[in-house]
């Protein structure tokens, strides 16, 4: 039960190319984000769509997973886990960012066909 405690599982969508920075220590990350879509009715049976936009991050074989194998519209499943962190800007002012650490990376486009 452990590994409950932060544990994210998504299925969406690439909003944009994932954007890869190597260091010099060989390890790279990845950064993206994925789309989720929830589908309901509203109180008035009216059909409803939300989406719902995830900031990704993956860093070593996970990034380059995302490299070779992601692009803009790819339907991805991914596992891993939430961060919180915040940063101040050159104006002093505080942003605060959510984002998922992601430890796998699913691809669920279909093959093309020949």
């Amino acid at each position: 039960m452990n590994a409950l405690r932060n544990s994210v599982r998504l299925i969406g969508h690439l909003g944009d190319n994932p954007k890869i920075k190597k260091f010099d220590s060989e390890k790279s990350v990845a950064n993206f984000t994925i789309a989720t879509n929830e589908n309901f009715r509203d109180h008035n049976g009216n059909k409803k769509s939300e989406t719902t936009w995830h900031k990704l991050v993956a860093w070593g074989r996970q990034a380059e997973v995302a490299e070779k194998y992601l692009k803009k519209g790819s339907e991805v499943a991914i596992e891993g886990k939430l961060t919180n962190h915040s940063y101040e800007d050159k104006n002093g002012e505080t942003h605060f960012i959510t984002e998922i650490v992601v430890n796998d990376i699913l691809v669920l486009d279909k093959k093309a066909e020949n």
